[in-house]
């Protein structure tokens, strides 16, 4: 697997086009499971892991990688499934969500594809490992399950949604106004994270679960608004979604006369400092990395306030 993660500069270039590329992995059984191989930093063999105790029952041990001791978590397991057996043959996806670096444990790895995001469809009610899907796609006629990462770890390690007293005697939005925002994010416990963090902002928040439901709630209210940015004045947008991703909804928002005044604030679990580039190319008004709820409010403060 040492050639898995080269050219990476290379995948850069499908950021902003609206397409991605996923690394394919199975679990216990034939099905098969995609991630985004932008979260992805290395892929390697299981080595011998070292078990803590009173970790969580889905946390097979720690390792020890390049410097960082990492926590190894069998996504069978966290997802209602068997645990993975045969840890001498399996592997373990090093990945960076929300802050922290992870290892996923997996049965195998296969290999990369490249995508659409409109290929890559919100999961069907009652499929798969329910809850746990945040999407889905077909390759070779076959369903790849896409699982909602961030309820995983959230589930093991909740994150903190409260801002700081500190930030909060610093606001100075108008809460008297009750700003109407809207959040889009394909993954519910993220939607929710976002909306705990806001609560003391007085903000009513309408949401969508992908950038293509929310460009059509967007679009439906342009109908009656000239300025729709008159009702919404900010949205706050995850970037990796269905159908329709952060950075092309940024695009749509700003070519169109009736929506290019919403402020759009990118929230996303991605790293790397193509971001910042790309932030600059669709026109977003800022770019912040999930989860931290000082730096989520401050931004919204910032951005109502001016």
């Amino acid at each position: 697997m040492s050639n898995i993660l080269e050219s990476v500069n290379k995948r850069t270039q499908l950021v902003g086009q609206n397409r991605l590329e996923l690394l394919l992995f199975k679990l216990n059984g034939r099905q098969r499971f995609g991630i985004n191989v932008f979260k992805v930093k290395e892929v390697l063999q299981c080595p011998p892991l070292t078990r803590l105790p009173r970790l969580n029952s889905s946390v097979r041990g720690i390792v020890h990688v390049r410097g960082m001791t990492i926590s190894v978590i069998d996504l069978s397991a966290a997802t209602g499934g068997r645990p993975i057996e045969d840890l001498a043959s399996s592997f373990i996806i090093i990945s960076e969500y929300n802050r922290s670096v992870q290892g996923f444990l997996v049965s195998s790895v296969e290999r990369i594809i490249n995508m659409n995001w409109e290929a890559i469809m919100p999961p069907p009610q009652g499929s798969g490992r329910g809850s746990y899907l945040t999407a889905v796609t077909e390759i070779e006629n076959e369903l790849v399950e896409i699982l909602d990462v961030e309820k995983i770890l959230d589930e093991i390690s909740p994150v903190n949604t409260n801002i700081s007293k500190e930030l909060d005697d610093k606001l100075t939005i108008d809460r008297d106004k009750h700003y109407h925002i809207m959040v889009i994010d394909d993954s519910s416990v993220a939607r929710k994270q976002i909306i705990r963090a806001l609560s003391s902002l007085d903000l009513q928040i309408d949401t969508a679960k992908d950038g293509k439901e929310a460009l059509n709630k967007l679009r439906a209210m342009a109908t009656e608004l000239d300025d729709v940015a008159t009702e919404i004045p900010l949205i706050i947008s995850d970037i990796e979604m269905p159908e329709m991703d952060g950075y092309t909804l940024t695009a749509e928002i700003r070519d169109d006369p009736k929506l290019r005044n919403i402020k759009v604030v990118l929230h996303t679990s991605l790293s790397g400092v193509f971001n910042q580039a790309m932030v600059q190319k669709v026109g977003a008004n800022d770019f912040i990395a999930k989860f931290n709820p000082d730096e989520l409010a401050a931004a919204v403060n910032k951005h109502l306030s001016l």
